[in-house]
This record gives C-alpha cells, structure tokens and sequence, in this order.
C-alpha cells in the first residue's frame, strides 16, 4: 500500500469537493419516467455471461462501489426487480450524488438499494457484509493508490463472486493529460466556476495541430455540463490505463478477467486485413491479444471488463453448451429476427471503423427463437420441429456461426431467466 502523503490528504478533500458540488454525471431524477439507463458494466445479463459462466445470478446481493449519480445501481436494482430477486448496495463518498440516485430509486418505486455515504476504502470498517457482484465503474482511477481500492473490493467478494469494472484507456484519452496540465498551470486557487470558464476560453482556442483537439473520440467536454467538463480536464487525480496494465493490476489483486466490452473492440481481427497478421494474431493469449487490439485501434477511451477471483475455476465467461441458455442483450429477439430476415447483413460502426457481417439466411429463423427461457438444446428442438432434416452437427454449425457475429458485438449472451441456477 502506497503512504498517504499531505499532498494526497489534500487531493482527497478536493475530489470530494468536487462530487459534492459536481454531482457525475448529470441526471434528473424525472427522467425516469422516461427510460432506463443502460450500459457497462453491471448488465444483470452481462454478470451472468462473464462472472456466472452463463448461470442465473439467482437472489444477487450486489455492490455498487463509488455509485455516483445512480446509473449502475439503478439498472441493476430495475433488472433483479424485474425478476422479484436480489439485493443493490450503493456506497459513494458524495451526499449530492446520492441524493440524486436516492431520488431517482424513488420516481422508480424501487425498493430493493440500501444506500450508504462513505469511502469504498473503508468498506470493511462499514460492515456491510460480502457481496457476490461488485461495480466499481470510473472510481479506481481516481484514487491515489488504485491497487489499495481493487484489494479493499477483493475483501468483500465472496469466493464464487466477480466484479464489473471501468477503468479508463490511455491511448483513447490522448491529448487529455497534457491538457490537464495546461489547465493547472493557467488555473490557481479560483473557485471551481472560475475554472469551468477558464476551461471553456482555452478550448474555444485550441490550436489545430493539440492533440486533444485532433482527438475525435472525446466528447464530455461538448455534452454542455458542467459535472461532465470538470470530469474530464479539471479533476484534482486521474490516470489511465492500458490492457498490460490493467493485467498486471488484477494479477496482483489476484483477480482474473474474464471478458472485455464489446468484445469486438478486443478482437485484433476487427483491425487486421491482412491473412498472415490476422494468423498471427489468433496465436496470442487472450490478453495479448486484447492488448494488441488496444494497440492498434487507437481509440479506446475506456476499458470496461470483468474479473473473478484467481481461484474461481467455476466461474467466468459462458462457454456455449446445450444445457445453457442463450439471451438477447436487449431482449428483441422478434426485432432482430425481421431484421435479419430482411437482410441477413449487419453493418456497424467501431469507432468510426465501417464493418460489415454476414450471417447465415437461416439466423433470423434461429434468433426468433431465443427469448432468455429456453435452453440451446431447447432451440435445436424447436428449430428441429420446423426442419426435420435439420442434424444436430448442422444446428450446432449455425449457431456457432451466429454466436460468433453476435457475441463479439455484445448482443447475445447466455443468462437471463430461463438460465440454470448457479452451483
């Protein structure tokens, strides 16, 4: 553990400071009548995926490290209510930003999050028990020991548990750091408005050839408020990370991770033409090659990944079995299913990178039929009924096939309510 210098004793205050006065990031608590904000980590379907190997996260009792404003624990209290199951805790050391989540569980009627003020670094002084789930998404980065922040967390984990986490990524944050420093160096002891408006003079003159300028892959700053600017370019501690490092962090807090996201993002094929760097490629681990992918897209702002402990050889990420259910992220299987039918063509867009996929004529006819309930063996049977002379080897040829589209894009996991139990 890193000592805690008067510097960084002063640095804390600051942090705090600013989520008591910049609740992050911005929300309204009426806009819940109107959607359900969604994302990474902490999907309830995405915990099942990548932590319960594809299992059924069953009565989850789940910690939201560093809440925030309330966008993770929301979701995941919304989606383990959906099913009547599960428990949320959410810690933050700002009362703002839980007032604002408190407010928005309450225009959702959700009953299910216990909410608590305090440093996650003291989470073993706070008595909350263990939890099978834990999200710490944008926190790690901002403490000045983030190791000391993973262990704390890693106490808290029960064996057969695992984390969601967000950390952000160095070469998607180019230009970002030197413009932090310009800003201290222009900015002295002015009050936090002050140094919004001296922020916002500075980008208003940004020469052509700044890095961060250049760097289209940033847009905080352009959202127009306030919580989001100072996030970005004026806050008191932050640093990034890349996938090496990210490694050597959960190797060391004896976690492993078991899945970036989107998984495309970390596919160095996603970014490689060429046969014989694309072979090349497919020889590496698992983490190099996610590495590798970082290395040359160039645009990744933030690391979004799952980890369990060392140990936890049961857990992980679902391998596709006949036993286990195959979801829909977004649950839309009829939609997908006419949009496939259609065109059997999915085009997308990687940060700017224009890709394209081709799946099988039969995929529209086979997502039809995943709906989170039955099992893979289930869908061969109902797929089998509609095509006699469909064989197993054939079925098991198209999903993988199907699978192998759609699961690097993030859309189709295994989990959801039909899933079996977890050991």
């Amino acid at each position: 553990m890193a000592p805690v210098s008067g510097t960084d004793r002063g640095t804390d205050g600051a942090v705090r400071r600013q989520y008591e006065e910049l609740p992050y990031p911005a929300r309204d608590p009426a806009d819940e009548a109107k959607r359900l904000v969604t994302g990474s980590p902490s999907h309830l379907l995405e915990i099942e995926h990548y932590v319960f190997a594809g299992h059924r996260a069953g009565p989850l009792r789940a910690l939201i490290a560093g809440g925030g404003t309330g966008d993770g624990a929301i979701m995941l209290a919304q989606q383990l209510a959906d099913r009547g199951e599960g428990e949320v805790v959410y810690l933050d050391i700002s009362g703002a930003a839980l007032a604002i989540a408190r407010a928005r569980a309450e225009a959702r009627g959700l009953a299910n999050i216990v909410f608590h003020q305090g440093s996650l670094l003291a989470i073993d002084m706070l008595d909350l028990g263990r939890f099978d789930y834990i999200d710490c998404c944008g926190v790690l980065h901002h403490l000045a020991d983030p190791l000391e922040g993973v262990l704390a967390l890693a106490e808290a984990l029960t064996e057969d548990g695992g984390m969601g986490l967000m950390l952000y990524g160095e070469l998607g944050r180019t230009g970002v750091y030197p413009l932090q420093r310009a800003l201290r160096r222009l900015t002295g002891g002015e009050e936090l408005p002050e140094r919004l408006g001296l922020a916002r003079l500075l980008l208003d003159g940004l020469p052509e050839s700044n890095w961060f300028r250049r760097n289209p892959f940033l847009g905080d700053h352009l959202a127009g408020d306030d919580a989001g600017l100072f996030d970005l370019l004026l806050h008191a501690r932050d640093r990034a990370y890349t996938v090496d490092e990210i490694a050597r962090l959960c190797r060391q807090a004896g976690l492993r991770p078991t899945g970036f996201v989107p998984p495309l993002a970390y596919a160095p094929a996603t970014y490689l033409e060429d046969p014989e760097l694309r072979a090349r490629a497919a020889r590496l681990p698992p983490l190099e090659a996610a590495a590798l992918a970082e290395e040359l897209a160039g645009s990744l702002k933030s690391h979004v990944f799952y980890v369990v402990r060392d140990g936890n050889d049961g857990g992980g990420a679902a391998v596709p079995g006949g036993g286990l259910v195959p979801v829909l992220r977004d649950g839309n299987a009829a939609g997908l299913s006419r949009a496939l039918s259609r065109s059997p063509v999915l085009r997308v867009n990687q940060d700017g990178l224009a890709l394209r996929f081709e799946l099988p004529k039969a995929a529209g006819e086979l997502v039809r039929l995943i709906d989170g309930n039955r099992s893979l063996d289930a869908v061969f049977d109902a797929l089998a009924g509609r095509n006699p002379r469909l064989s197993r080897a054939a079925f098991d040829a198209l999903f993988a096939e199907v699978y192998g589209v759609l699961n690097p894009l993030n859309m189709l996991l295994f989990g959801g309510p039909g899933a079996p139990q977890r050991p």
